[in-house]
């Protein structure tokens, strides 16, 4: 199910996606995109940590299923271009393997409420939090 879902999501990345027009990053809190189309996309530093396109060694994986959580004060520290067709952000969890193309950014924005959504089930379901665990002293 969950390969399938990959394959679907990949699928609507890549279909349909206008032309970035502009990609602001408004550190550490979110990145701003717009597309050819006039959609305008505000995406928060934690909506894209956690559907960062890369593997992870931070994902926990629970009855099959990708989950990260404790990222909801995680901030970007940078952005930086990949070629003519994504861009690389760097998170101050010093997660930096992640290239986010124009058509996944497009993808995210378009299915942002959804995408949301669907991962906060996903945390209550497993009992996880948004918000990072207390600090030892």
């Amino acid at each position: 199910m969950l390969a399938i879902q990959r394959a679907v999501r990949r699928f609507h990345a890549t279909v349909d996606a206008p032309p970035l027009t502009r990609f602001t990053l408004h550190a550490p809190k979110c990145v701003e995109v717009e597309f050819g189309n006039g959609s305008v996309f505000n995406l928060s530093a934690e909506f894209l940590r956690v559907h960062s396109p890369a593997v992870d060694a931070k994902i926990r994986s629970i009855a099959g299923e990708k989950v990260i959580s404790g990222r909801r004060l995680v901030g970007i520290m940078s952005a930086e271009p990949v070629g003519n067709y994504g861009v690389r952000v760097l998170f101050d969890d010093l997660h930096k393997t992640g290239i986010y193309s124009w058509d996944y950014l497009y993808h995210l924005g378009s299915n942002k409420f959804s995408l949301m959504r669907s991962y906060i089930n996903t945390l209550n379901k497993y009992g996880l939090r948004r918000d990072p665990p207390p600090r030892r002293k």
